[in-house]
């Protein structure tokens, strides 16, 4: 391997790529959060990089308008759950459904588009979900104080259950479906959630 190769896929240039791929993503976001439709010309703009480099870091522009979306509101929840200090599994998991819901009437439509996205991307590789990390990640922790107390498959059960209630999936079915006003959905949902956790503690403590 030549000095060159050597430097241009060192640390460096690994580095410098992760930065050029946040600056887009960053433009992304800012641009949605104002409304924006954008274009990948305007991307570029607003990243102060070229077409080229934005194709060269995402394939097409619904994939960086997906990451973008999902970084958006990613960001907003986790800074919400920072604040969270309760242990107990039913608060956590209740704050976690209206740190989501904050502000549904203008976040909507980005879950909309979040959905739309989903739907609309390519198939993933067999056993690899289209998208839903940060969902279970958010979950898993705000069920993290059961974690010990049960198998692990159990475990995994009731955080599947729990992210069928959780989520932009459930607002959009109560609001859209049963035309309940947005914050009587997320109310909901919230109310949802807590009670299937607590129908595990039960169970739990039924056990023990």
């Amino acid at each position: 391997m030549t000095r060159a190769t050597s430097a241009a896929e060192g640390p460096g240039r690994a580095a410098q790529r992760r930065r050029t791929r946040n600056a887009i993503v960053a433009a992304t976001m800012a641009l949605i959060s104002d409304g924006a439709e954008p274009s990948v010309n305007d991307i570029a703009l607003a990243a102060e990089v070229s077409r080229r480099t934005v194709y060269l870091h995402f394939p097409s522009l619904d994939q960086l308008m997906l990451d973008a979306t999902l970084g958006l509101l990613s960001d907003e929840t986790d800074t919400a759950l920072e604040h969270v200090t309760s242990t107990d599994p039913r608060v956590r998991v209740a704050a976690l459904t209206n740190a989501l819901g904050v502000n549904i009437v203008e976040s909507l439509p980005l879950g909309r588009r979040l959905v739309k996205l989903t739907i609309d991307a390519a198939p993933p590789a067999p056993n690899t979900p289209r998208r839903g990390y940060s969902r279970v990640r958010w979950i898993e922790w705000a069920l993290a104080p059961m974690r010990d107390r049960m198998p692990a498959p159990d475990f995994d059960e009731l955080v599947s259950a729990v992210a069928t209630v959780v989520g932009w999936e459930a607002f959009m079915v109560l609001i859209d479906i049963r035309a309940l006003p947005p914050e009587k959905a997320v109310a909901l949902c919230a109310r949802t959630a807590s009670t299937l956790v607590d129908a595990a503690l039960r169970a739990l403590d039924h056990a023990g």
